[in-house]
């Protein structure tokens, strides 16, 4: 991600109800290595047949090595299903395992059967519960790891 991709990963987060509506300078923040914690932020591209480059998502995740939590992996909805979500979350991996990351952790509304669904299928498991940790609706946050 660059701070050029920044307007559109907004658009994307700001369409999807479970995602993060994260500030501009939170992005931004995201990609500055002097920023702490240090942050890796990606986006998925895809090319028309004309050779226009379209950004269909995004994963932002947090590095404590050996530790990283995943903050936010979203794709805009019509690219959904394509496997925009997969490629970034195992481009996320390679990245987090050259910084010496060894456990990426998360936490999801509970409600959110899609995104619990792929982060399941991607080999995270339950942890624990945080009980009200999200607002409007109040609601739990389910923790989740992943074993790098």
């Amino acid at each position: 991600m660059t701070a050029a991709d920044v307007e559109r990963v907004r658009e994307i987060a700001a369409s999807l109800p479970d995602s993060p509506h994260w500030p501009e300078s939170a992005y931004l923040d995201a990609l500055n290595p002097e920023s702490a914690p240090r942050r890796i932020a990606l986006v998925a591209v895809s090319l028309d047949p004309a050779g226009s480059s379209q950004i269909e998502g995004f994963t932002v995740a947090s590095l404590l090595p050996p530790q990283a939590e995943l903050e936010s992996i979203a794709v805009a909805t019509g690219s959904q299903r394509r496997g925009h979500g997969r490629m970034l979350f195992d481009d996320l991996v390679s990245e987090l395992r050259k910084a010496g990351v060894l456990q990426i952790t998360l936490e999801v509304r509970a409600s959110n059967h899609a995104a619990l669904a792929f982060y399941r299928r991607a080999g995270f498991v339950q942890t624990g519960t945080r009980r009200a940790y999200y607002a409007d609706p109040v609601e739990d946050a389910l923790l989740m790891r992943h074993d790098l």
